[in-house]
């Protein structure tokens, strides 16, 4: 029975090259246009200096969604510890220290901005 489903594909997809060799057409889908930068856009450079906006400004929120777990991981491994031991003062530094972190991180990113767009 394997032996004859195996076939049946083969031929099939042999059928399917046949046919996108003989009728091109059918191959071919068609793609979609780039997007503009979000800022910038005419010359070559100006198009260039917007993409490495949008990759500095993803940059950024990648570097914020990081912070994010990192300091949520932390804090679950300090409320855990906290859990086990009973002393809570660990888990409430490292939460108020990581929420600082995070505005920080997130502030910073925010500034940025307006900076990398002039």
């Amino acid at each position: 029975m394997k032996r004859t489903s195996h076939v049946f594909t083969s031929a099939c997809q042999r059928l399917v090259v046949l046919a996108s060799a003989v009728v091109p057409g059918v191959a071919l889908a068609e793609l979609p246009t780039l997007e503009e930068p979000t800022q910038g856009s005419g010359g070559i450079r100006t198009t260039a200096q917007g993409y490495m906006y949008d990759g500095f400004i993803l940059a950024g929120l990648l570097l914020s969604t990081a912070a994010f777990i990192w300091v949520g991981i932390g804090c679950l491994a300090s409320f855990n510890e906290g859990r086990q031991r009973g002393e809570w003062t660990k888990f409430g530094v490292t939460a108020f220290v990581g929420v600082v972190l995070i505005l920080v991180v997130i502030w910073l990113a925010t500034e940025a901005g307006p900076i990398l767009s002039q």
